[in-house]
């Protein structure tokens, strides 16, 4: 028993040290293109997205990149992106037109499976339950949220006719791909900003309707609200990027007592884009503003890095972490 007791002190002891050793590495940079999309499959595979129709995909833990632009697509801005092993990934453009792009052979060939031509079309964001149930988030058309769904791996999509209502002024970030959070448990969750900053939550459940709380994270124009929320719904992020050294009101965290996000004190950053749970404990944030980490479920953070990134994601099956950002700039995540 003493040796247990004794193994358990010497964890505890060693822990701080470890959290103390978090680094981010970069891997590349000085690329034509700002980096939105980000999926890592596993501790090998990971692909991203960027401006001007740039796709890169590493099949080394990020060591290196095959790069390319898209052909014919010179001018797309792939805003998120969706992989699911080392051949097949799901590509998705922000602004006009609004597109969606395939590939089931690496990325040597693409299939356009989705055009909106029309200009009230604005994607944001994309996740997928599964490897076949998917979403693209879009802003509003009609005073309602654009959802787009497919049931086949991205082949086709329809428009879903339960789609939440917005509120005038009210729209989502195509800053990170992480305004919008899909999973079996969880259903579809939206993280809004604008006019306002809400949570937007369409259950799995028999009988699903929509529901709302508010984020209390800075709001009231076109610039200010929540631009992501982690996958587990405990904390969400953003803040104003037209002034990202701002502090205040960037972040937010989930009460369980209360049932209601609570507002955290000034954070160790300005503004955010892209929040992702990294470990049981332990949640990454970055932004235009630099990085934190918070090792306390998200109810303290400590600014571990002032590099700008748009979005930081953690490996599906693996432990794999990167974050991304413009001018090319990719970079690993360690402990």
């Amino acid at each position: 028993m003493k040796r247990i007791y004794r193994l358990i002190f010497s964890v505890l002891m060693f822990f701080p040290f470890v959290l103390k050793a978090q680094t981010i590495t970069i891997l590349q940079q000085d690329k034509p293109t700002s980096i939105r999309g980000l999926s890592v499959v596993n501790d090998k595979t990971a692909w991203i997205s960027g401006s001007k129709g740039h796709i890169a995909v590493t099949n080394d833990g990020g060591k290196t990149w095959d790069w390319q632009q898209v052909k014919g697509y010179e001018k797309a801005d792939f805003r998120d992106i969706e992989a699911f092993n080392d051949k097949e990934a799901v590509i998705m453009s922000s602004g006009t037109p609004a597109l969606v792009l395939k590939t089931i052979d690496g990325g040597k060939s693409w299939q356009e499976k989705l055009r909106k031509t029309d200009s009230i079309y604005f994607f944001d964001a994309m996740d997928f339950a599964d490897a076949k149930h998917g979403y693209i988030l879009g802003d509003p058309i009609k005073n309602k949220f654009l959802l787009m769904e497919t049931k086949d791996a991205g082949e086709t999509w329809a428009e879903m006719q339960n789609a939440p209502y917005a509120i005038p002024g009210e729209a989502a970030f195509a800053a990170s791909g992480t305004c919008l959070r899909v999973n079996k448990d969880l259903g579809v969750v939206i993280a809004s900003g604008g006019t306002v900053a809400r949570f937007l939550q369409l259950c799995n459940c028999d009988n699903p309707q929509w529901q709302t709380k508010p984020f209390p994270i800075a709001q009231g124009a076109g610039s200010k609200g929540s631009f992501s929320i982690s996958d587990d719904l405990m904390v969400a992020v953003g803040g104003n990027y037209s002034k990202d050294k701002i502090a205040d009101s960037v972040i937010c965290r989930y009460d369980k007592k209360t049932a209601k996000y609570e507002v955290l004190p000034a954070g160790a950053t300005g503004f955010q884009s892209c929040v992702e749970r990294v470990w049981d404990r332990v949640y990454l944030s970055t932004g235009t503003s630099g990085s934190s980490i918070s090792t306390e479920l998200g109810k303290s953070w400590r600014k571990i890095d002032a590099t700008s990134f748009n979005v930081c994601r953690k490996a599906k099956h693996g432990k794999l972490v990167l974050l991304a950002g413009d001018r090319g700039k990719i970079a690993i995540f360690k402990i």
